[in-house]
């Protein structure tokens, strides 16, 4: 069964153009998550490397980028096994800035995965939190 969803939201002081580049190039990426070597384009592969190890930590599929407004893709880590989730970025306008919007779903339900979602659902925390620092400090 793979029914369990994270959903978190942020406001941002940036511009939705600004808050696209930190979700989809290698060098703003690099400033809050696991930076790709290449940036993140519809249809390619996803593949995030560790920014001191260079080890390869995620992987997956970009399945929808629509500039500005929406990315998604495949998101698999080791410890996930074979299973495959989605995370999903809507980023919206609003007066002075930008929400950004993350639904990670398909991550399995089973009790003995719950540690796995609670690693995941801290590790968006603390990566939405560096986004939002690096992005204000721009």
């Amino acid at each position: 069964m793979t029914d369990r969803v994270i959903n978190k939201s942020i406001y941002l002081k940036a511009s939705k153009a600004d808050v696209w580049a930190y979700l989809t190039q290698p060098d703003k990426l690099a400033t809050w998550f696991h930076p790709p070597k290449t940036p993140l384009k519809e249809g390619e592969k996803l593949e995030m490397f560790g920014a001191e190890s260079g080890d390869l930590l995620i992987w997956g599929t970009v399945i929808s980028a629509d500039p500005h407004d929406y990315l998604e893709y495949t998101f698999t880590v080791g410890p996930m096994g074979d299973a495959v989730s989605t995370v999903k970025w809507t980023l919206t306008d609003v007066a002075g800035g930008t929400r950004l919007s993350l639904e990670h779903s398909g991550l399995p339900a089973a009790a003995d995965a719950f540690d796995l979602t609670l690693a995941l659902d801290k590790g968006w925390d603390d990566h939405i939190g560096k986004m939002r620092t690096h992005i204000h400090e721009a």
